[in-house]
């Protein structure tokens, strides 16, 4: 009788080489009168890929991608991909622990926001309990740096946009001791306080006493302003402290959009709403004081790339950081960290930092390689490391720098530096765009279309690429160069997506997106 031995499906989770392993396998255990042919032989302990890892695809994109693949990995593609660890994890070992039921907060995703939380949230709800692939050999996950902060005394915050800017973009320096050990490429955690008057608001709506000493969600015991100002996360307020406010507002059609809100809802208002929002909207939710502060989030730290080496400026660690402020429902809003940079914190005093290591953002390890560099508006700040960098390494290979902003006149920033360093020849090329100074709108892309020709020689000579900015322009700027590949290279746009997927892979075309 013959026998035939099962294959797995070609459509199964697995590559090409994991499949022909274990058809082998198979083949060789089932075999009529043959001993199992020595598990000893492991399958290939192949990379596992992540094709969802990348900040600049859209969350439904990234889900896509992640889709027939474990839960841990599906949860892993509704991350922000930016492994910032704001969350305390990488996005990878956070998406591992919600599935392993270590982890249950679902709102630690700072940069994802409420869309990552939702998405999470569905993807918990529908598929319980954590699924692992079989006979895939994973290498193991990265853990999370650590985060302790250490005290650092704040020197400045000096606006670097001229009269007429839109802008409010700051040089910030802080002086540190030298156990602060960081690369060019790392990025600064910051830990802010919440805005003063937005406290004060919030606790006047509760109907509270400022000294009330409450239990906070760090396990630490504080005043209430304390509270609300040092550890809680007031701009988003989480859905179990949304659900608090639900639960205790009598107005039945109150509690009901409060709840609507919690559960997300589609078209539930108000959107993008903090607490203060919520207790204006809102007016008969007040819940007790403790069991609100209880269910909000702690507040995190914010990340900034670091814009100086450690080697030119001893004992100090520089950052670039534009001061978020916008209106919103007849309300001036501002970014927590930004602003209390550019405003609140007095020179002189000691503020709570850490180095978050990059992954992979560095230079190249040969001095003689060549770079171009990507980085309009604050996305400059790693840059301004490397040229530092490159300048006290005495490094030979050739720079490039793209830089964009709104108006040369007023938002040209660095531009003395920048010019100084094209002068005397560290900066080989440094081409601008500024937006606004015509009719029509310029960005780096443009500036980048039309110096095809040289872009494709400099990668023909191993020239290392590094992007930094907003996930938005990091989309254009990808396909931008997409297209210069495509035509320099006279291939079709498949490949020039593969050739640029192999410079990431080989650690030439690099990332720092937010």
């Amino acid at each position: 009788m013959s026998y035939v031995a099962p294959v797995i499906p070609e459509n199964a989770p697995f590559t090409p080489a994991q499949r022909a392993w274990i058809n082998g396998w198979l083949a060789g255990y089932l075999a009529p009168g043959e001993a199992a042919p020595g598990a000893a032989a492991a399958p290939p302990a192949l990379a596992e890929d992540f094709p969802w890892h990348d900040p600049t695809l859209a969350l439904e994109e990234r889900l896509r991608l992640a889709d027939g693949r474990p839960k841990q990995r599906r949860l892993m593609a509704a991350m922000a991909q930016l492994d910032c660890a704001q969350c305390g994890y990488l996005c990878q070992t956070y998406a591992e622990a919600i599935a392993s039921g270590a982890e249950t907060r679902l709102t630690r995703c700072v940069p994802g926001s409420k869309e990552t939380a939702r998405a999470l949230k569905e993807l918990v709800d529908s598929a319980p309990g954590a699924t692992v692939a079989p006979a895939v050999a994973v290498a193991p996950s990265p853990a999370a740096p650590s985060r302790r902060p250490v005290p650092a005394r704040f020197d400045g915050a000096r606006c670097l946009n001229r009269e007429g800017s839109e802008k409010d973009t700051r040089h910030v320096v802080f002086r540190i001791d030298e156990a602060l050990d960081y690369e060019v490429g790392d990025s600064l955690g910051v830990h802010a306080a919440n805005c003063p008057e937005l406290v004060a608001a919030v606790i006047e709506r509760l109907g509270a006493r400022a000294g009330d000493e409450v239990d906070c969600p760090d396990g630490s015991r504080r005043s209430l302003h304390e509270a609300l100002g040092l550890v809680c996360d007031i701009g988003r307020p989480s859905d179990a402290a949304v659900e608090v406010l639900a639960s205790r507002a009598p107005d039945y059609d109150e509690s009901q959009r409060l709840q609507a809100l919690a559960e997300g809802y589609p078209g539930a208002q108000p959107e993008d709403a903090d607490l203060l929002d919520l207790l204006l909207a809102f007016p008969s939710a007040r819940p007790p004081v403790q069991e609100l502060i209880s269910a909000l989030d702690p507040l995190q730290p914010r990340l900034y790339s670091i814009a100086s080496s450690p080697r030119m400026r001893r004992g100090e660690v520089h950052l670039t950081v534009a001061a978020v402020r916008y209106r919103r429902r007849s309300r001036l809003r501002k970014g927590i960290a930004s602003t209390f940079l550019a405003e609140r914190a007095p020179p002189g005093s000691d503020v709570p930092i850490f180095v978050q290591r990059a992954h992979g953002f560095r230079l190249p390890a040969a001095d003689d390689a060549p770079i171009v560099m990507i980085g309009p508006g604050t996305g400059v700040a790693p840059f301004r490391a490397f040229l530092e960098e490159r300048r006290v390494r005495g490094a030979t290979g050739r720079n490039w720098l793209f830089f964009g902003d709104q108006r040369r006149g007023c938002d040209f920033l660095y531009a003395e530096e920048l010019e100084g360093y094209r002068r005397d020849g560290l900066l080989t090329r440094l081409d601008v765009a500024f937006s606004r100074d015509q009719a029509e709108r310029i960005y780096v892309q443009h500036r980048m279309r039309e110096q095809s020709a040289a872009l494709w020689a400099w990668l023909q000579e191993g020239a290392h690429l590094y992007v930094c900015g907003a996930a938005t322009m990091a989309r254009d700027v990808d396909a931008a160069l997409t297209a210069i590949i495509a035509r320099q290279g006279a291939i079709g746009s498949g490949e020039a997506k593969a050739y640029l997927a192999t410079l990431a892979r080989s650690g030439r075309y690099l990332r720092d997106v937010y």
